[in-house]
């Protein structure tokens, strides 16, 4: 608005007592809806003040909030590499959540460096965060959280380490046995490297899978690389041009199916028709590859809320068990459209 010499006025921001006053209610009433305590608040009243709240598009202050409970509103979270369309997508959907539950998230990328991952993990603590989620690179790691709520999104040795853990050796099953059923027999892996999230799991699903079907889990159909596009072309490459050569793939992330797509043209060889993949992951990478891979989904969303849950105290990750996975048919397995 302008005022009679023309100069724009800024809307003053509306105050706790602005709530108060349009509520009916005390603004020590409204305190203890925006703090959620120190005293409950009935039902219909904290309504009412919600209502106002949202009315008057009143903002509590963060910062003295923050202070006056000794407490960051925040949450952390470590990954290994955010260029990673997997955890990039995990950092994005733990976002929105934490910022539904009034938390905002802090994201420290240890760029598959153990030194660094511990370095990120200490500089989160210092801002006394309410919790922390790590997937780490270490199923061994003991990081120095300074009692701050903690769960790993992957396998731990360690005892009394929380964890939210997705099924990756059924997963690597699904992959595994659905290229059993095209027929194949020469069916490879491109696995992460030993320890890497999820990596030992899917290597020991195939294994397995291969077993049980009769097959034979050569040491030549087995290579390991890091979680990236680079690393699966690499690899892909040596594997591809072994004699003989395998009639499947099932790789362990969707970054790594793309390096091993790019190899496939490289060297002129079509996917699906003469190789078939499976990816794990499912991330829009597998969406919009070419040809779209068949992949194991994770489901994010679930991850996401059972990692929140725990480390804000809301759940036991220990009460959800392992998080299924799917497998979702698309053109690089072989299947014909819409199976």
């Amino acid at each position: 608005m302008n005022d009679s010499s023309g100069h724009t006025q800024r809307r003053r921001a509306p105050t706790r007592t602005d709530v108060a006053r349009l509520a009916g209610v005390s603004t020590a009433v409204v305190s203890y809806v925006t703090n959620d305590g120190p005293r409950p608040v009935a039902a219909a009243t904290r309504e009412k003040v919600l209502a106002a709240m949202r009315e008057l598009d009143y903002r509590p202050n963060a910062v003295a909030r923050a202070l006056r409970l000794q407490r960051a509103q925040a949450v952390g979270l470590v990954v290994p590499d955010v260029s990673n369309t997997y955890f990039g997508a995990l950092a994005r959907e733990l976002s929105n959540q934490a910022f539904t539950a009034g938390y905002a998230l802090l994201l420290g990328d240890s760029d598959d460096d153990p030194d660094r991952e511990r370095a990120q993990i200490e500089s989160l603590v210092s801002h006394q965060i309410d919790g922390l989620i790590i997937v780490s690179l270490d199923p061994d790691s003991m990081a120095d959280v300074n009692g701050t709520p903690t769960v790993y999104l992957n396998q731990r040795s360690q005892p009394g380490q929380l964890s939210v853990i997705v099924d990756n050796e059924g997963g690597a099953r699904l992959a595994v046995t659905h290229l059993v059923e095209h027929g194949l027999r020469r069916i490879a892996h491109l696995g992460g490297r030993e320890g890497a999230p999820g990596a030992d799991e899917r290597r020991a699903g195939w294994a397995a899978t291969l077993s049980a079907a009769g097959l034979p889990a050569e040491p030549d159909l087995l290579r390991t690389a890091e979680y990236s596009r680079v690393a699966g072309h690499e690899a892909a490459i040596d594997l591809l041009t072994r004699a003989p050569r395998p009639d499947a793939v099932f790789v362990a992330s969707d970054v790594q199916a793309l390096g091993l797509l790019a190899a496939a043209r490289e060297l002129g060889i079509s996917v699906p028709h003469d190789l078939a993949v499976v990816s794990f992951d499912g991330t829009d990478d597998a969406v919009f590859s070419d040809p779209p891979l068949t992949a194991v989904e994770q489901p994010v969303p679930a991850i996401a809320d059972a990692a929140l849950r725990a480390v804000l105290g809301r759940a036991t990750p220990a009460a959800a068990g392992l998080v299924p996975v799917r497998l979702v048919v698309r053109a690089s397995c072989g299947c014909p459209p819409g199976h």
